[in-house]
């Protein structure tokens, strides 16, 4: 009774978190209009654009690769925080890029309540959306906008047709706003799966990041991995931990898995039952459930 009474006058946790939002949705929205009259090549150069701020906050900390190992750890910390903090401010023209970029792509506008969606994902909690609610088209925000920072972005689906479909389907919107796109199936060898992991964005079910990562931990050399391709070291998944051979500079992300557990960098799928589903996603820290 009590609940039902704070609910009603200050609203529920779901529509505080909502409201909360509502301006970022109402600014992305006013930049539209000026969107709109940029041409193909000068949308496409706003990815440019949001990549040198990137590479601009993170280069005012300098790396140092004889330090002890707790500051090591305190640099890669202070470059989380760093990374965190300009794509948060980078959010609201990046999703206005993207938005717009799907528009003359795909045909397809991002609604209001996606936005909303894509900005959850975002901050490392799960998303609730029912069927036909346009899942896929949301992801595609949180996927360009942390695809910034150059570590690359993997989306994990369940199965080899949906991630091969959404890697074509959604990949002519990551190309078109100059992002290269990878996707991991079954009959890939060695040297397709490393061009594969060395792509902006990498689709793929999570069978196959889950034994890429053992099969790579058998291998006595770093160069001979397939999810190392091409960058110097990555972060690995395995239940939040990291294995030795593969260091935090690159984001691994699984994340459209049938699961309602999410791991240490993810963005996930999850069936919530019959008539809905939900993203979810986390970038530090375990998910957190909003039922948005």
């Amino acid at each position: 009774m009590i609940n039902a009474l704070v609910a009603k006058v200050f609203g529920t946790k779901n529509e505080r978190e909502v409201k909360r939002l509502m301006p970022q949705v109402e600014a992305i929205n006013a930049l539209e209009p000026a969107m709109k009259k940029l041409s193909d090549a000068e949308l496409r150069t706003k990815t440019d654009e949001f990549r040198a701020r990137v590479q601009e906050r993170l280069s005012h900390i300098v790396d140092e690769p004889e330090a002890d190992p707790d500051r090591v750890k305190q640099i890669e910390t202070e470059k989380s925080e760093a990374l965190k903090e300009v794509l948060d401010e980078l959010l609201v023209e990046a999703f206005a890029v993207a938005r717009e970029a799907s528009w003359r792509v795909l045909n397809m506008r991002h609604f209001d309540v996606q936005l909303v969606g894509g900005m959850v994902l975002h901050q490392g909690k799960i998303a609730e959306m029912k069927t036909g609610e346009g899942k896929t088209l949301v992801a595609t925000l949180p996927v360009y906008l942390n695809a910034l920072s150059g570590r690359g972005v993997h989306v994990v689906t369940v199965n080899d047709y949906l991630a091969k479909r959404d890697s074509e389907w959604m990949g002519k919107l990551y190309r078109f706003l100059g992002l290269s796109v990878g996707v991991i199936v079954h009959d890939l060898d060695d040297e397709e799966r490393r061009e594969a992991y060395a792509a902006d964005v990498t689709y793929g079910t999570n069978n196959e990041f889950g034994f890429d990562y053992l099969r790579d931990n058998m291998k006595f050399d770093l160069k001979d991995c397939s999810t190392t391709a091409s960058i110097a070291s990555s972060e690995s998944w395995s239940a939040g931990k990291r294995s030795k051979s593969h260091r935090a500079n690159r984001r691994f992300t699984p994340a459209t898995s049938w699961s309602t557990r999410s791991t240490r960098t993810s963005l996930s799928l999850t069936k919530v039952g019959r008539r809905s589903r939900s993203y979810s996603a986390s970038a530090t820290s375990p998910t957190r459930r909003t039922g948005t």
